[in-house]
């Protein structure tokens, strides 16, 4: 997992998914890493991770990104946080453009992997 020098645990989660075809999945995962991943600790994710599940015809992948707020979320205080945000090349690698993420409330993290 990515993290930054930030040391305050984060109080939510953002959970973003994409599915795609599996021949075009190893591609979109070399672009989603350049173009989705880093820029969001540009943006103030406190860490991000990246998932990805292979399964028969389709890959699924999934970003979580750390925060300390739903307000960090987006630099517009009018700006929906609960709206997806798709990268230039999403429309052509992904099966369908996401239009929402998740936004959850991290209550417990332990362990050595935990934010």
């Amino acid at each position: 997992m990515a993290t930054s020098a930030k040391s305050a645990p984060p109080k939510f989660a953002r959970i973003w998914r994409g599915r795609t075809l599996k021949e075009k999945a190893d591609e979109y995962e070399r672009y989603w890493l350049q173009s989705g991943i880093a820029p969001l600790q540009e943006k103030g994710a406190l860490a991000v991770q990246m998932l990805r599940d292979d399964r028969g015809a389709e890959t699924e992948f999934m970003t979580i990104s750390y925060w300390d707020s739903i307000e960090a979320m987006t630099k517009d205080p009018k700006a929906d946080p609960y709206r997806a945000h798709p990268l230039e090349r999403d429309a052509e690698f992904l099966i369908e453009l996401p239009q929402r993420v998740q936004i959850l409330a991290i209550l417990e993290s332990r362990g050595s992997h935990a934010t």
